[in-house]
């Protein structure tokens, strides 16, 4: 098991990864969504699943846990649909802050499915988190119906992503990391490409920076950012991980506002902060590392 101070460094590292995520999508405007979510699976499927195959890895896992990290993978494909198509709708403060209201429901599964006990604090934590949340979309209310849209797609790839957390901690237990990652990866990958195909969406034909912009999509957010929060799911609890990924819509909104010029009102900094201040309520209760 890592040290504390350890973990904690490479989630930092993880979380400045997963926050270019949004950024980068909206830096290929010509790939859609769906095309986007192709590319990042894909490639990062392309790169872990050899791997896993070379090490004889992927040859010991029983059906049931390829059917369970298959059904992960499925979980993670149909987030970055949502979470990718509501970027055209609303903000990327406000899409990134939004699907990030998973907390919640990861907790009650963690509780549920997982027996995994959500301490008072970090209970007080999550629903701080909830809050920031609201915030930003009480703003986006007044914005229109296309920013509603949006949102709620948000809200959508957010409660997907909380099953893809419980479905990881839970396999984590008998699967190893590497196993875990190629088969989930692979099977997101091979979903939004059918999918792709089957609605006729370009995945070829963009200008040659969103290729490059591609490409950054699968190595950065996913092999790094994702990677590295699966790894954390074997040595923390499901509830901790999901508040942890919250510093996620902080790092899109500096690198949107960077970027773009795209500066948060002033509920959306409030929001911001109420978030940061959730994770910190909530990583000080109880139930460490493990």
């Amino acid at each position: 098991m890592p040290r504390r101070s350890d973990l904690y460094a490479r989630i930092a590292v993880g979380v400045l990864a997963v926050s270019s995520g949004s950024i980068l999508v909206r830096l290929a405007p010509d790939a859609t969504p769906l095309a986007a979510a192709t590319w990042r699976l894909v490639l990062a499927s392309l790169v872990l699943v050899p791997i896993a195959w070379a090490r004889g890895a992927l040859r010991t896992l029983c059906l049931r846990e390829l059917a369970v990290a298959g059904a992960s993978g499925l979980a993670l494909a149909l987030h970055f649909t949502l979470w990718f198509t509501s970027l055209r709708h609303t903000s990327v403060a406000s899409s990134v802050l939004l699907m990030s209201t998973h907390p919640v429901l990861v907790a009650i599964g963690a509780a549920v499915i997982l027996r995994e006990r959500i301490g008072r604090t970090s209970a007080v934590g999550i629903a701080v988190v909830l809050l920031g949340s609201a915030v930003i979309g009480l703003a986006d209310l007044r914005s229109g119906t296309q920013t509603v849209i949006g949102d709620l797609l948000a809200v959508g790839g957010g409660a997907c992503f909380a099953a893809y957390v419980l479905i990881g901690r839970r396999l984590q237990r008998t699967v190893s990391f590497i196993d875990y990652v190629a088969v989930s990866y692979g099977v997101a990958g091979f979903a939004v490409l059918a999918a792709a195909l089957a609605l006729r969406q370009p995945l070829f034909g963009f200008r040659p920076a969103s290729y490059g912009v591609l490409v950054l999509l699968a190595v950065v957010p996913q092999l790094i950012g994702h990677s590295t929060f699966n790894w954390a799911l074997r040595h923390l609890p499901a509830s901790k991980v999901a508040t942890l990924v919250l510093g996620e819509p902080v790092g899109a909104a500096i690198l949107a506002y960077a970027v773009f010029g795209e500066v948060p009102s002033w509920q959306g900094a409030l929001g911001a902060v109420t978030i940061l201040f959730g994770i910190y309520v909530s990583q000080r209760s109880g139930g460490g590392a493990t």
